[in-house]
């Protein structure tokens, strides 16, 4: 007997979830329907597909496996549905996005309540984090990163630029001395945003055509760019950020400009989509609607 679409969409779920009960409370069924149809897919197809516990249940290796398979095939055939069975053009279903929690808050976040205002009846769950979502295994629609991808085997959409400047606090300044040129730097305290994929080596170019190449020494390996600025605005040393992270701290003179007179590389920011030919509507129309919304600043500052 194979298994109904039903099954496969709870056992989804409570992956999803660890939870039983949150599965239910997301389903909107009862608890003891999801215990039923799992024991039941298991029963079907004779393995373990959680380990249980009071508190959670985890996936097992057949679990894992039988996960990963179905996940993106549920996805599809929920968004296959969805645009099937829409004829007004109006989106509906779950956009599951990943950034980090800076740019959700900047741009990301504010681009989507006007984006949710034109969709009614579409959901979104935002996740944050510094560290690069599995897209396949949580369930990713579209992931949205700032600088250079390390992995060039993703399907990336190039977005636009943004600038980065070299920093520091006053008061480290004020202490260590302001370096006159690239090379200087190399004597300083760094702090380094580990993300990056060569954070102690950049490239300094002038306007008079002259480019400086600085290997920097640290002692600080930070994984995040809120923590970077809080770590350089307590005068830990100098560091690396863009332009939209800086903005506050530099109007409130928490943090200064170095060697205003270099500039480095320009980074991106990219939309990044999980493996496959398949994009669903939702996912195309916030990446275009996105793109418009960095193009276009003013409204950002209502």
């Amino acid at each position: 007997m194979n298994p109904d679409l039903n099954s496969l969409t709870i056992f989804d779920c409570v992956a999803d979830t660890g939870s039983f009960t949150a599965a239910a409370d997301r389903l909107g069924v009862a608890k003891a329907k999801v215990s039923v149809q799992i024991a039941r897919l298991e029963r079907q197809l004779g393995v373990a597909l959680f380990t249980r516990t009071t508190r959670r249940v985890a996936l097992t290796d057949a679990g894992t496996a039988l996960h990963a398979q179905c996940e993106p095939l549920l996805r599809g055939l929920a968004d296959a549905l969805a645009e099937a069975g829409n004829d007004k053009g109006e989106l509906s279903g779950m956009l599951r996005i990943s950034t980090t929690a800076q740019q959700a808050a900047h741009s990301i976040g504010p681009a989507l309540v006007a984006f949710c205002a034109q969709h009614p009846r579409l959901q979104v769950d935002l996740r944050t984090g510094d560290r690069v979502a599995d897209m396949v295994a949580e369930g990713i629609d579209l992931s949205f990163r700032m600088g250079w991808l390390r992995d060039s085997s993703q399907r990336a959409i190039k977005l636009g630029e943004f600038s980065q400047h070299v920093v520091a606090s006053p008061d480290y300044l004020k202490r260590h001395g302001v370096p006159k040129r690239p090379e200087h730097l190399a004597q300083h305290e760094w702090v380094a945003l580990s993300l990056l994929p060569t954070p102690l080596t950049w490239k300094f170019s002038h306007a008079d055509g002259n480019d400086v190449v600085v290997h920097m020494n640290s002692r600080m390996l930070v994984d995040s760019p809120g923590t970077v600025l809080a770590l350089v605005e307590r005068g830990a040393g100098i560091a690396v950020l863009e332009g939209l992270t800086l903005h506050a701290s530099l109007k409130a003179g928490t943090l200064v400009k170095v060697l205003p007179k270099w500039t480095l590389p320009k980074g991106g920011t990219y939309a990044v989509l999980p493996p496959g030919k398949h994009v669903p509507p939702k996912v195309r129309a916030f990446i275009d609607f996105y793109r418009a919304w960095l193009d276009a600043p003013a409204p950002k500052l209502r």
